[in-house]
């Protein structure tokens, strides 16, 4: 935290193939080790047979998956008297995007090895699965959804 003034966000540059800043931070979301190369060898593959399955345009698919796996609504943690309540708030923006990217990447690792072998069909079955309002991502989103609806009697100690 700096003393004087606020830190400028820098900005994603887009992708070189699609030319989308949602495509890179989806790249850096599932870069481990600095990789990058191979992060984007998944996600293009992983784009490619979106494409071969659903016969749409990727970047479609990706936006729509994104849309749907964006969360509105979390529970926060605050302390009042001793005892932390879960309470509901709102998300910002970036942070939502960036909980979206996190949710879809997660949920595409734990799918299963028996009917996907490599996590570009992984990640592309979960972004089908989430344009279409399923899979593991999306569940996550609804999960949070209701975490806050069922804490809606402590949103009076929002900070």
């Amino acid at each position: 935290m700096p003393r004087t003034g606020r830190i400028s966000q820098r900005e994603t540059e887009p992708d070189p193939i699609f030319a989308n800043q949602s495509v890179t931070k989806l790249i850096n979301t599932v870069m481990r080790q600095g990789k990058k190369t191979i992060a984007q060898r998944h996600v293009y593959t992983a784009l490619k047979l979106v494409k071969d399955k659903t016969g749409k345009d990727p970047l479609e698919v990706f936006e729509v998956a994104v849309r749907n796996v964006t969360p509105q609504m979390e529970v926060r943690s605050r302390r009042v008297g001793g005892a932390a309540y879960q309470v509901p708030a709102p998300i910002r923006g970036k942070r939502s995007l960036s909980l979206a990217m996190r949710w879809l990447v997660r949920g595409a690792k734990e799918r299963s090895n028996k009917e996907y072998h490599t996590f570009s069909e992984k990640l592309a079955a979960e972004l089908i699965d989430a344009a279409n309002g399923e899979g593991a991502a999306f569940q996550r989103k609804i999960t949070a959804h209701k975490m806050a609806d069922a804490n809606k009697a402590f949103a009076h100690f929002r900070w």
